[in-house]
């Protein structure tokens, strides 16, 4: 439907329609010749234009009214061609008057669903808003920098309107370095949500207080999972522990392996030999969840992701290349790399994303002032020296 905005009519626009009826009767009767008359059908036809229905019966009822009187000033108010000026005047009005009353009903249509659109883009505004600050406190920050690593986070949610899905992320500074987990909790929509929140929590309590063990915090999310759902919900994750001297333990809950850009341009999968199983399924029953250590490099980064955007497909059901879109990676401005990959995902994918997506991109970037102090020297006791000898004479 055309949204073009309709010109308003003027004074000058009501009167056309009776000038018009003025000329062509007062032509008709110094003429004299009645087939002038057919041109009053005209000015019911011009009122359709942007007039009500109303008007345009008004100006065909004047019409009808000045044909039939010239038609009497020439004496053939009966005649033939008389009730040809009068049947086009009459089938004029009517269809004039059904046009203009089509049109208002469209007008009257477009300026209902242009209001729906702008009330709808309102509470869309609103949600989002909302969902804004759902955001900010289920996620929360990362530290941009801490030590020698830079982290930078982006989450994409495919639920219309929102921001938030079952997808997460939380990056912890503990001593020596950076504890991390990216997840996503199984489902789509509200319960996935409170699902993170649920993951997070647990994570956010015992990351700080578990050492060097990092299945104890397996454990401690697991335990949240049982209390939430009696042991329905699993939750796919890597948890990592990031040194600040490079070293990134990472183990692997039944979860997409974390991809490795090295500053020299190679790329390869943080892959454990042994796949684990999800959280919330006994993986401890099994071999063990996949464990996977990855000593970076200066420069190099770990990008930690969920299937949003290992499983997305382009028209073609090809998966993305995310090995292959490695070099987007490497912008100085860790957060332009995110925007760049999620970009260059929409691109690959041609539609929207029908999966959240979750990002995570850590780089080792060690400076001089990152360097550990050397330990101090040990303090040796001055002794006094000797006193002189004095020579015998």
């Amino acid at each position: 439907m055309d949204a073009r905005p309709v010109r308003p009519r003027t004074p000058t626009d009501a009167l056309l329609p009776y000038a018009l009826i003025a000329a062509v009767t007062g032509l008709d009767m110094v003429v004299g010749a009645t087939i002038l008359l057919a041109l009053l059908a005209a000015p019911p036809a011009l009122a359709a234009v942007g007039s009500a229905p109303r008007q345009v019966l008004l100006v065909g009822t004047t019409a009808l009214l000045a044909c039939l009187a010239a038609a009497t000033v020439n004496g053939i108010p009966a005649s033939q061609r008389a009730f040809v000026a009068y049947g086009a005047v009459v089938a004029v009005t009517a269809a004039g008057a059904y046009a203009s009353g089509a049109h208002r009903r469209a007008e009257a249509h477009r300026r209902d669903a242009e209001e729906h659109r702008r009330r709808a883009e309102r509470d869309l505004a609103a949600a989002q808003a909302v969902a804004d600050v759902a955001q900010n406190v289920i996620l929360g920050p990362v530290p941009a920098r801490n030590g020698s690593l830079d982290l930078a986070v982006s989450c994409t949610s495919a639920a219309a309107g929102a921001r938030i899905g079952g997808d997460f992320y939380e990056a912890i500074p503990v001593p020596g370095g950076v504890r991390v987990i990216v997840g996503d909790v199984q489902g789509k929509g509200l319960p996935a949500v409170t699902g993170a929140v649920a993951v997070l929590q647990a994570f956010r309590e015992s990351a700080p207080a578990a050492g060097n063990d990092l299945l104890a915090i397996a454990d401690h999310i697991e335990e949240r999972l049982a209390r939430r759902t009696g042991g329905d919900e699993f939750v796919t994750a890597v948890i990592a522990d990031c040194s600040h001297t490079g070293q990134v333990t990472v183990v692997n809950f039944g979860h997409p392996p974390p991809l490795v850009r090295r500053a020299d341009g190679t790329t390869r999968l943080a892959e454990p030999d042994l796949p684990g199983l999800p959280l919330g399924l006994p993986f401890r029953d099994a071999d063990g969840p996949g464990t996977c250590v990855v000593r970076l490099r200066h420069g190099d980064r770990i990008l930690f992701y969920t299937d949003g955007t290992a499983e997305a497909r382009n028209r073609a059901g090809e998966f993305f290349p995310l090995q292959e879109r490695g070099a987007l990676l490497d912008r100085q401005d860790l957060a332009e790399a995110l925007t760049d990959l999620r970009r260059d995902l929409a691109e690959y994918t041609g539609d929207p994303l029908d999966d959240d997506a979750a990002l995570l991109l850590l780089r080792f970037a060690p400076t001089p002032a990152d360097a550990p102090a050397p330990p101090p020297r040990p303090k040796t006791r001055m002794r006094p020296a000797p006193p002189a000898r004095t020579p015998r004479r």
